[in-house]
């Protein structure tokens, strides 16, 4: 079939397929993502666009520009999940199922015809159809595509750890292999996180291209480089206006950018990969040393190493790691085998505020100056009373002595709630304290010098229940510790490492008690002995120093 030359821009047939939708005409970001995907120059490309901007849609659409133009072509669909590769696939048949100019490209009778994979009517027979959907755990071996486009192949799922990150990395490597001579790859996504896939391919020869929901600010352009679109990065003087204004006006960025969290958005919506400033997330899992055991001792070592060396880290690798790229648990270097009973265990409670906050939960135990992390969750449902028992029997198991509530929201209506259970099942001191400081520097502050002097240590069973929490992996405590910046906002969840902070907010108060004490003991010390060397010059031999204590008596 001829092909009207108008249609073999990709572009104009774009036009076609959005009104054929009934919907609005392409953007003018749009159609540049959509000039670039038709740019057969380029055989391994990577799209990474903002979030809603319609990349899917697009390629969709673009699958059935290459079908019309080559119904021999054999493309390969992969994505995170099997069932989102065949929702791409269900839509590309539909598509040549509704639309006129693609009407003899409909399956005939005996041809494969299934949302898996289909043939179009002018397809020769082949072992490979026409398309083809996989989720990427699927079974890639024995594929053959000439275009293969990986269809955010990156997950929140599928990259929440670094051992998820490598995996993820590897099977994309078989892509090579079902390619066919002269074919093309072709990423779309977003990245999930700082340690994006999408960064390791340039690596890999594919050239890649941003479009940001944002103008960049000069810092952002500058990491971005080359990979900015020129659509974007020529523009003069809109610095933080929207680029796309008739998909997300400023408001509607505004409200995404208030539900993201601002380091989320920075991700979704701005591209932003880039770690420029080394200080930008303090907190790092390296700086916890981790232990078997801690949460069921009733006593604990009385002195513990920290090192972060190839044995340390190696004897823990196999513990779930959320952190950023190059952070890794370890183990101490040195346990003493004296022990001695905690000097305390306090718990800290975080309750729901708004939204979909949890009521978080931590238990922190000291010896000696130092900390151990023994106990964390969140509860979605903090005030039922199912809730409250669950928290009181944490509290007993760990044999807390103190709780601390923070009493920011309900005007300690939680507290009034949490007591007479705790009289039934654990009695024991409880105490509110409200913090009216930015919750960011509050948090680093109190944190990060106790990380970066090792003295807190974590229970590899908490790593454990963290990670294996039927929740989001914005709710898990690990993440929000390692993705913590000091911009307000930076975490739209913040509830669990909150929790944290108060808990050793209150042992670091109690050290720096200790340490008042333990200085003015020492002053009192100085000023016997200098009193003791005064009545021997006086009277001419040594003073008892009983005889003092009772005449200071």
């Amino acid at each position: 079939m001829a092909v009207n030359k108008q249609i073999l821009d990709f572009k104009n047939f774009l036009y076609m397929a959005w009104k054929h939708l009934n919907l609005p005409n392409p953007t003018p970001i749009q159609y540049d993502l959509s000039d670039y995907l038709q740019n057969a120059e380029e055989r391994r490309i990577v799209i990474e666009a903002f979030r809603g901007v319609g990349k899917s849609w697009i390629t969709s659409a673009f699958v059935c520009h290459q079908l019309l133009l080559n119904p021999q072509e054999n493309i390969l669909v992969v994505s995170a999940s099997k069932t989102r590769a065949d929702d791409f696939s269900t839509f590309t048949l539909r598509l040549i199922h509704e639309m006129p100019i693609l009407a003899h490209l409909r399956p005939r009778d005996g041809q494969r015809m299934s949302k898996i994979s289909f043939d179009v009517a002018p397809a020769k027979a082949s072992h490979a159809p026409s398309v083809k959907s996989l989720g990427i755990t699927g079974q890639l071996t024995g594929s053959r595509a000439g275009i293969i486009i990986a269809d955010d192949v990156e997950s929140a799922n599928n990259s929440m750890t670094q051992m998820m990150r490598d995996k993820l990395a590897e099977t994309i490597k078989e892509f090579e292999a079902v390619l066919k001579p002269g074919g093309r790859i072709i990423f779309l996504g977003t990245p999930q996180t700082e340690m994006s896939i999408y960064n390791l391919l340039d690596e890999r020869g594919y050239k890649t291209r941003i479009w940001p929901a944002r103008y960049p600010d000069d810092r952002l352009k500058t990491a971005m480089g080359y990979k900015l679109a020129p659509i974007v990065a020529d523009e003069p003087d809109v610095e933080g206006q929207p680029t796309d204004p008739d998909r997300f006006d400023s408001d509607d960025l505004l409200e995404r950018e208030a539900s993201y969290g601002k380091s989320g958005f920075a991700l979704q919506f701005m591209l932003d990969v880039s770690l420029s400033d080394a200080d930008k997330y303090p907190l790092k899992v390296n700086d916890f040393m981790v232990m078997s055991g801690p949460s069921s001792w009733s006593e604990a070592p009385v002195s513990v190493q920290w090192a972060s060396g190839r044995e340390q880290i190696e004897n823990v690798k196999q513990l779930p790691n959320v952190g950023l790229k190059g952070d890794y648990w370890a183990a101490p270097m040195n346990v003493s085998t004296e022990t001695a009973k905690w000097d305390g265990s306090v718990m800290s409670i975080d309750p729901a505020g708004r939204g979909k906050d949890e009521t978080a939960y931590t238990v922190v135990k000291m010896l000696k100056g130092q900390l151990y992390l023994t106990a964390a969750g969140g509860l979605k449902n903090g005030y039922a009373d199912e809730s409250l028992e669950v928290l009181c029997r944490v509290a007993k198991e760990q044999k807390v002595n103190k709780i601390i509530v923070e009493s920011n929201f309900g005007d300690g209506m939680f507290t009034q709630l949490i007591k007479p259970v705790l009289t039934r099942v654990h009695p024991v001191s409880i105490e509110e304290v409200r913090h009216n400081t930015n919750k960011e520097k509050r948090i680093i502050d109190t944190l990060e010098p106790i990380l970066n002097q090792h003295r807190l240590v974590v229970d590899d069973k908490v790593i454990q229940q963290d990670y294996q929490s039927e929740v989001d992996l914005k709710y898990k405590l690990f993440y929000q510790l390692t993705r913590l910046t000091r911009d307000k906002g930076s975490l739209i969840h913040d509830d669990r490492l909150d929790a944290l902070s108060i808990a050793v907010g209150y042992w670091v108060e109690t050290m720096d008690r200790d340490i008042l004490r333990a200085v003015e003991d020492h002053k009192k010390d100085l000023l016997r002995d200098e009193l003791d060397k005064f009545m021997e010059s006086s009277i001419g031999r040594p003073q008892k120093r009983d005889n003092w204590v009772q005449l200071r008596r």
